[in-house]
């Protein structure tokens, strides 16, 4: 005879699998690490600081277009 199982674990070890392969996939398309995050917000944070220094008369009202 086969061997005997439990058809509830057996189906709650499938649903593990197929999350654990989704959860992979979305890794790879969405996850960046910690360091790239941080990285990039350096980035970002120095261009906005040299574009910010670049005005030549500081904007009064709040806008840029001037």
């Amino acid at each position: 005879m086969g061997e005997v199982i439990n058809l509830r674990l057996a189906r709650k070890q499938r649903a593990r699998a197929e999350a654990a392969v989704r959860a992979d996939q979305n890794r790879r398309m969405f996850g960046r690490t910690a360091a790239e995050k941080a990285a990039e917000a350096a980035v970002k944070a120095r261009v906005d600081g040299t574009l910010d220094g670049a005005w030549l008369d500081s904007p009064t009202s709040g806008d840029r277009s001037e």
